[in-house]
């Protein structure tokens, strides 16, 4: 929407551009149209980049966000959109429908890139997702304040007492019907691109809130940035199963995370068989 919006503008300015020059009464309008159309895109993207430098720069991250800021998650949604137009990636996607409509849930995906936050919120718009992320998320320029605004919780992977706190503020959040809590139970970013062991810890989250689990893979985000500015990638992310919360009554956090664990390598490997990925 963004950058359709700021090519729609460069090309009808560029248009008055020409005619107030009189361009198109020679050929001169050959050169002064795509050098205005060009000149204003630029121009226009690099305003748009300032706009969002501005409103993040006015946010205060010693300040707690107790409630989910809807201007800044349509600002953050309009940037994301923006951002797979310049990478270049088409999402190809399943599942979607089973979504819960109504209610909370926790979303838990494999983790390939550092765009893959980036990937979900687009998809889970109307889900309002905030991510657990490491606390040196908090950091990142820009980033670190869209997510504090869209009440994303930093988690200490090293500290098991603060992450319990991260825990149960994240079951406030739900119980309180704020937001629905995406995690990436790996704990990490795969480097190898294969599923790894998962910390069950962040199951106690649905069970303690009584929430279902939407269960996601991602395949081949690995490839976005590899790709970006050469060639379009090809993104697939799957929907591969919705736990309800009575499933889970009665069950330990490892039991979860096994059962989960085991449908997302089911569904990765059979989506890479799929698409000739699968080395």
């Amino acid at each position: 929407m963004l950058m359709g919006t700021i090519a729609v503008l460069s090309a009808i300015f560029s248009v008055l551009i020409c005619f107030g020059a009189n361009g198109f009464g020679t050929l001169a309008w050959l050169w002064i149209l795509p050098v205005s159309f060009v000149g204003l895109f630029l121009g226009l993207a690099i305003l748009a980049f300032l706009a969002l430098w501005g409103l993040t720069a006015i946010v205060d991250m010693n300040k707690p966000q107790d409630t989910d800021s809807k201007f800044y998650r349509w600002l953050t949604y309009l940037y994301i959109d923006a951002v797979f137009v310049i990478l270049q990636t088409r999402f190809h996607t399943t599942g979607l429908e089973n979504v819960p409509k109504d209610g909370r849930f926790l979303l838990v995906c494999n983790h390939l890139n550092d765009l893959d936050p980036l990937s979900l919120l687009k998809h889970f718009k109307k889900s309002q997702l905030a991510f657990i992320s490491k606390r040196e998320n908090d950091e990142k320029f820009i980033v670190g304040k869209l997510m504090h605004k869209i009440l994303c919780q930093p988690i200490n992977r090293e500290n098991d007492r603060e992450a319990l706190k991260t825990i149960v503020k994240c079951i406030q959040i739900l119980k309180e019907d704020k937001a629905s809590i995406a995690v990436f139970p790996e704990g990490y970013t795969s480097r190898d691109g294969k599923l790894h062991t998962f910390r069950s810890g962040v199951f106690k989250i649905a069970q303690k809130a009584n929430v279902p689990i939407v269960v996601c893979s991602l395949v081949n985000s690995r490839a976005i940035l590899h790709n970006m500015f050469r060639k379009h990638t090809e993104v697939w992310l799957d929907v591969l199963d919705v736990v309800p919360a009575e499933e889970l009554a009665g069950k330990t956090a490892i039991e979860v995370g096994e059962r989960v664990h085991a449908v997302m390598e089911a569904g990765i490997v059979a989506r890479e068989t799929e698409q000739g990925l699968r080395a």
